[in-house]
């Protein structure tokens, strides 16, 4: 790429690179990104310094970000940030990156709990810290606890509790064997490994070139593999009235459903997510 002579012209260059390899959308955002994190331009300030000169050192730090994004490298593992209800977490390939039905798992759960203070909550297969922390900021002095079998996710969700100033208590365990904690926790939530290795090939290179397999896939021969063992777990620790909330793959929403009427659970609700798809479970004893 020639030397480009305004943040006009370096935005607009971006953008048609980026445009041969992902949708109009994306590429819009993505140099949205590229301007807000390398210079911490707004929308407002990209019109309003569209005419002015773009050094050398920017215009090479763009090219150096459109180059590995145009090699399926996530935006937010390249800037080691992602945008998650409202907060910025801190992310590496040892995490996934936060998905937008994610947030809309904690928008249920916020909503339920309807400004009730001091609940016990347990996050199980916290990742980033994503679900723990957002439950943290915005549920009432709740006690929030999360549990991972990664040590380096763990290492990376403590880092993001401490700098979005929340408390969430840490801990290393697989949540396929964990002794139950009884009338211990008013939510437990999880996000555990769903994805079928089947649908492998239906997914983006992206995600399966740089996100890590640990937390995205299951064995075809058990794709319930987390939800068994979860559903055991929150029937013997949640306390009355409490609730397991869920996301999960819509293609085994029914097989869910059946996992939890078996250890216990007679109030189940299966959630769309805002594509219309099964995404999340409700489930009360």
């Amino acid at each position: 790429m020639g030397r480009v002579l305004t943040y006009g012209q370096l935005a607009a260059d971006t953008r048609s690179r980026l445009e041969s390899h992902y949708s109009e959308g994306e590429a819009r955002a993505m140099t949205r990104i590229i301007f807000e994190r390398l210079k911490g331009f707004s929308q407002t300030d990209m019109l309003l310094k569209a005419d002015e000169e773009a050094s050398d050192y920017i215009a090479g730090k763009v090219e150096a970000v459109v180059k590995r994004l145009l090699d399926d490298e996530p935006i937010q593992y390249i800037f080691g940030i992602a945008d998650f209800y409202g907060l910025e977490f801190k992310v590496t390939p040892d995490v996934l990156i936060p998905r937008p039905e994610t947030a809309e798992l904690v928008d249920m759960i916020v909503s339920d709990a309807d400004g009730k203070s001091d609940l016990a909550v347990l996050d199980l297969c916290t990742g980033s810290g994503c679900i723990a922390c957002a439950l943290a900021r915005n549920l009432p002095f709740a006690g929030v606890s999360a549990v991972d079998i990664s040590e380096k996710a763990l290492e990376i969700a403590e880092f993001n509790a401490k700098s979005l100033k929340v408390r969430v208590n840490f801990s290393n365990a697989d949540v396929r064997s964990l002794n139950p904690s009884p009338d211990s926790y008013n939510i437990i939530v999880s996000n555990p490994p769903y994805i079928t290795d089947s649908e492998k090939s239906e997914m983006e290179q992206n995600v399966l070139a740089h996100e890590p397999a640990l937390a995205l896939f299951v064995p075809d021969s058990d794709p319930l593999e987390f939800y068994r063992p979860i559903a055991e777990f929150a029937s013997k620790s949640l306390k009355k009235g409490g609730a397991l909330y869920l996301e999960i793959n819509p293609l085994f929403a029914d097989a869910v459903k059946n996992e939890l009427k078996a250890a216990g659970f007679d109030e189940i609700d299966i959630v769309r997510d805002s594509a219309a798809r099964n995404r999340f479970v409700r489930a009360r004893l």
